[in-house]
């Protein structure tokens, strides 16, 4: 038995968004976006590719103009291609494994990585979210996307998804060891604030359970740390009405209240984007020295070894080889 489970080839499928790898993907790449009628829906079904066009348009200077501040292009694609072959190197004498990363809006698409790995004999999936946290705007619109392409393709191939992951044991020491590295850098009290990427509220009125399991990670967090943080919301646009307080807002709060020193933990993130090289680290950033505070960012998990061993766990249980 044990024999046949080491000929099984696993297939792990690390699903994350993508990102414009250089300026003139900034459009298409926000076309791709605003096209998941999942995520956000523009007008009736027959328009929404057409508003998606119109929409990228318009935001294409914008957004191109922030990711040339961080380099030119969002380094997400790079660094989930830098988790995945960690990845596989960690599982290499737990058994057969390949590993993949899958973005949902930007190349290697779910198609793609499912006909390689069917090439590559491939017996069945794993489909692992890089977002800790389920929300059917990230992980529910990435397990979609890879079961339809299964459907598509016709790869009959089991696959085992991994819905969530908000209080894995060596995910919430990751994020506390970064909270105790952060607080070193200041003098004086500091004030953690949770900034998690934002959605728009009748998500949660519907039954997501994204903020739930965002507080279930800070409880366990702050168990770790005794340190209590404040949670916001970023990275919101358009007209619905979104999460709330906002991480603008929080700061100005925090200003009233007499904060001086301000650790910013990008909850939802474990990849390095445009959310926390621009946003936190640049927009926020400058937002908070105007008001006479010092804000830093906790650095990001990326492809840390600490960080790889956490997704190294979730696959070796959902493959039944963790006791």
């Amino acid at each position: 038995m044990e024999q046949s489970k080491k000929r099984q080839k696993i297939g792990v499928l690390l699903l994350n968004l993508g990102g414009p790898e250089k300026l003139e993907d900034v459009r298409p790449f926000l076309y791709n976006l605003f096209s998941d009628r999942e995520i956000i829906r523009l007008g009736p079904a027959l328009l929404q590719k057409p508003i998606a066009a119109m929409i990228a348009r318009r935001r294409a200077p914008t957004s191109m103009a922030n990711y040339q501040k961080i380099g030119g292009g969002s380094p997400i694609n790079v660094i989930t291609a830098n988790q995945a072959r960690a990845l596989a190197r960690s599982l290499k004498n737990d058994g057969n494994y390949m590993v993949r990363p899958c973005m949902r809006y930007w190349p290697p698409y779910a198609g793609t990585v499912l006909r390689e790995m069917i090439e590559e004999g491939v017996t069945e999936l794993i489909g692992l979210p890089l977002y800790p946290h389920y929300s059917k705007a990230t992980t529910g619109s990435s397990l979609h996307d890879l079961q339809q392409n299964i459907a598509k393709y016709n790869f009959n191939l089991p696959l085992r998804e991994i819905r969530s992951w908000p209080t894995q044991p060596q995910y919430i020491s990751c994020l506390a060891e970064r909270i105790k590295e952060g607080v070193a850098q200041f003098q004086g009290p500091v004030q953690v604030v949770y900034s998690a990427h934002s959605l728009p509220k009748k998500f949660i009125d519907e039954g997501d359970p994204y903020v739930e399991e965002l507080k279930q990670t800070i409880t366990a967090v702050e168990q770790q740390t005794g340190l209590q943080g404040k949670l916001c919301y970023q990275s919101r646009s358009g007209p619905v009405e979104w999460l709330e307080p906002s991480t603008p807002d929080m700061l100005e709060q925090l200003a009233a209240q007499g904060c001086r020193n301000i650790l910013m933990v990008p909850i939802s993130f474990v990849s390095d984007h445009i959310e926390t090289l621009y946003e936190i680290s640049m927009l926020y950033k400058d937002q908070a020295r105007e008001l006479g505070m010092q804000l830093e960012c906790s650095r990001g998990l990326n492809d840390d070894p600490d960080f790889i061993s956490v997704l190294h766990n979730l696959v070796l249980s959902a493959s039944g080889a963790l006791k």
